[in-house]
């Protein structure tokens, strides 16, 4: 039979997927309803942003004049507050005349978290390179070395006191969890009880009871004459709790490796920590990098807590800078607005690069 020619009428072209339009249509406007949330939404901010950049910028007060801060009171921010008290704010109780020490240590310990986080530097030498800048770091801190004035860990406080709590807690907890997150999967009896002991019981009590207990309890348990230093106490206890909470995450990673994979590394002959590392730790830890990250954000949080301790640090100092001052203390708002962005932008930070590591295992997994 012979086949019959037929045109095939002309099709609409494809719709472009990727883009702001389309990025508006599928997130903004997908159906009536989202359409009608986010044109409410637009009205209520088209109505509330103008007094509330006017009160931000254009009646703020800029300079350090506590006149002109109580004149613009209730109609215009007053940041000169953060103009007079930052160093207070930053750097807490440590002495005026050696504040460039912490500045220079923080300084130091933030170029380095950077650098940790790119490609390049992802060598051994790394390592070394952490420990040299953490020695550097507890040497500008406390002192007593080349010539330095001896400043007391209860002295410390501000971004450094909290940088460094959240840094050292992170980097120590991380492969405890590890550990215990195995441990709790072991054929071996007594391990796996004591990690799920461990695990339950921290996580069974807030972060507040953890320091008070760290902070005003374990010091009775010592024998008479022997103190461990507060700071101590406090990073070791934070790291227990963060180290509870990870190992969770870290298990539920294992558990998401198929039992094939164990299988196969028994077959090639390799061991269990042969397994462990080469096999079914990357996989596990691939898998679970958001819960990582939402844990360690939520770590860096935490930290302010420590002021229950009589630690100041970035929130306490803030508190201690304005309650101490009578001037300055109607100025609360702008305080605590001035910590919010210090602590949104390293948690911004921190999901960013988040989502940079999941993109690159992304690409691995797909190859």
């Amino acid at each position: 039979m012979a086949e019959t020619f037929q045109v095939i009428a002309p099709r609409p072209s494809p719709v472009k997927a990727e883009g702001f339009v389309p990025w508006l249509r599928a997130n903004l406007f997908s159906s009536w309803g989202n359409s009608l949330t986010t044109l409410v939404l637009l009205g209520f901010f088209a109505y509330q942003l103008p007094p509330l950049i006017e009160w931000f910028t254009f009646r703020a007060v800029w300079r350090p004049d506590h006149d002109a801060c109580q004149a613009a009171r209730g109609t215009g921010a007053c940041w000169g507050v953060i103009a007079e008290k930052y160093r207070i704010i930053i750097f807490g109780r440590y002495p005026l005349e050696q504040q460039w020490r912490p500045a220079a240590a923080t300084s130091a310990m933030l170029a380095l978290l950077v650098a940790s986080c790119m490609r390049p530097f992802w060598k051994r030498w790394l390592v070394l390179l952490w420990a040299a800048v953490l020695a550097l770091f507890f040497a500008l801190m406390g002192g007593g070395v080349l010539g330095l004035e001896h400043v007391p860990t209860e002295r410390w406080g501000g971004l450094p006191l909290t940088l460094m709590l959240a840094t050292l807690s992170m980097m120590l907890a991380f492969p405890i969890s590890v550990f215990v997150a195995l441990g709790r999967r072991s054929t071996l009896p007594a391990i796996r009880t004591f990690c799920v002991i461990y695990v339950e019981l921290i996580r069974g009590v807030p972060l507040i009871s953890v320091l008070f207990m760290a902070s005003f309890m374990f010091p009775l348990f010592m024998p008479p004459g022997l103190s461990i230093d507060v700071l101590l106490r406090v990073l070791a206890g934070i790291t227990l709790f963060a180290a509870a909470y990870m190992a969770e995450i870290v298990r539920g990673g294992l558990q998401a490796i198929p039992r094939g994979q164990l299988e196969a590394a028994d077959s090639l002959g390799l061991s269990y920590w042969q397994a462990q590392r080469k096999i079914v730790l990357p996989q596990a830890l691939a898998l679970v990098v958001p819960g990582i990250m939402n844990n360690f954000i939520s770590l860096f949080m935490d930290t302010s807590l420590v002021t229950i301790v009589s630690l100041y640090e970035l929130m306490g100092s803030m508190s201690m800078a304005l309650n101490g001052d009578a001037n300055w203390r109607p100025f609360m708002v702008e305080g605590y607005l001035f910590i919010a962005a210090i602590y949104f932008t390293v948690c911004f930070a921190m999901s960013r690069y988040s989502l940079w590591i999941e993109k690159q295992l992304r690409r691995s997994t797909n190859r």
